[in-house]
């Protein structure tokens, strides 16, 4: 009887730890050879009634739909108009405004926090459209689009950044934690995961109510180490919940590259395999394409046919918030060696190929856009700012917490001359 050899590393001895590290670090050269980019419209499009298991492999492509030359092309084009693309270039643009404006604003000392969305407007604004009334999302700091997309108005989005007077929230939020159940869009919570089993519980309640309406959950990449993550994708897999689940994998955490959140998995989308759900990646940088995956994932959840875990590879081209300074541990020109560049300038140039747009009309529409932005910060500023103008009342503290407010709480707002 023989026996086979036992490698040297099997033999005992001290253990290591393998630590993961990122391509590049600053001073290296960027480095997205990692990121293997599909042709576009080479991905197919699957049945919305797919079995999850004969669709497997989309858990480690990349769904396109804009070329390198602006054109679409595949199986997931076609489904919008020029005019809905014309309005989600808008929306997106009006997000970067808004962006820009209010990241002075803090600068300014306006407001203590801020978080921008640079590189990544196409997902929520795409996502947006992919809705129905009534459906709700659970997001993170990083989806305004899904407000800006469904006509909030941008006047109450930057009050609630200023705290001010005519905060829909009353100051009881961090700004940019925005909530509106008219627009689809709860609670923003600061601790991140937990978006994950708030929208299977919604979405399973919905169900149980025999209702219409689906839920979308919203986390980002880092997020995924948390176990809300995987609690959520038990009760949505054994249950069958009409729920979009949503990776937004930007490549980076506050200060922690992807590579540690996603553990031995390769994609984050692969994740959803083991829980039998219908996972897909899509170019998280391809208006079309985001708004394809949307629709078709939204269709599966309102015909019953359960959850889809879909993770969106795109790029966090700015600091991970205003408390953040990325060249610390990334290169600084780490965004410009991104293979899947710019969502409003993949989709001008698309629309330019079309014939429905310009250079000169995009420069006009740019300046409209900053104008809007900027009249509506002028009037949320003159209901105030963190250090001046109207604040909101003490009494608000004491509203909306109790049906009946306990003794000691009356105690507390007659002290505070409320």
């Amino acid at each position: 009887m023989t026996t086979e050899p036992v490698p040297a590393a099997c033999q005992g001895g001290r253990l290591s730890l393998h630590v993961p590290e990122p391509a590049a670090r600053p001073g290296d050269t960027p480095d997205f050879s990692n990121v293997r980019v599909p042709q576009a419209g080479a991905v197919p499009r699957p049945a919305i009634d797919a079995d999850p298991e004969t669709i497997r492999d989309l858990a480690f492509s990349i769904i396109r739909v804009l070329d390198r030359a602006g054109e679409a092309t595949g199986p997931w084009a076609g489904l919008l108009s020029d005019e809905e693309l014309l309005a989600g270039l808008r929306d997106m643009m009006t997000l970067r405004a808004f962006d820009m404006r209010m990241q002075i604003a803090q600068r300014q000392g306006k407001t203590s926090f801020y978080i921008q969305h640079l590189g990544e407007e196409a997902i929520s604004c795409a996502f947006r459209k992919a809705l129905s009334p009534g459906d709700m999302n659970f997001p993170t700091y990083r989806q305004a689009g899904l407000l800006i997309a469904g006509g909030y108005p941008l006047v109450e989005m930057m009050n609630q950044i200023y705290s001010n007077a005519r905060d829909p929230l009353k100051g009881r939020q961090l700004p940019v934690l925005y909530a509106s159940k008219e627009y689809g869009f709860f609670t923003v919570s600061g601790n991140l995961a937990t978006q994950f089993p708030q929208a299977v519980g919604w979405a399973m309640a919905s169900a149980i109510r025999n209702d219409d309406r689906i839920a979308a959950g919203w986390i980002g990449d880092g997020s995924t180490a948390e176990s809300d993550f995987h609690a959520a994708l038990v009760f949505a897999s054994t249950y069958k919940a009409p729920v979009v689940l949503n990776v937004v994998n930007n490549q980076w955490a506050i200060s922690t590259f992807q590579g540690v959140a996603r553990g031995g998995s390769g994609t984050f989308a692969a994740r959803g395999l083991g829980y039998g759900l219908p996972s897909l990646r899509v170019d998280g940088n391809d208006y079309l394409a985001v708004h394809a995956v949307a629709k078709w994932a939204a269709e599966r959840a309102r015909r019953n046919l359960g959850p889809t875990l879909v993770e969106y590879v795109t790029y966090r081209a700015g600091a991970h918030s205003t408390s953040d300074d990325p060249s610390a541990y990334r290169p600084k020109d780490e965004s410009d060696a991104w293979p899947l560049g710019d969502p409003i300038v993949r989709l001008k140039r698309h629309l330019i190929a079309r014939g429905v747009w310009s250079r000169e009309r995009h420069r006009q529409a740019e300046a409209e856009i900053l104008d809007t932005v900027t009249a509506a910060q002028k009037d949320a500023e003159s209901n105030g700012t963190l250090h001046a103008g109207g604040r909101p009342s003490v009494s608000d503290m004491f509203e909306g917490v109790y049906a009946d407010t306990p003794p000691h709480l009356e105690r507390q707002r007659r002290q505070a001359g409320a």
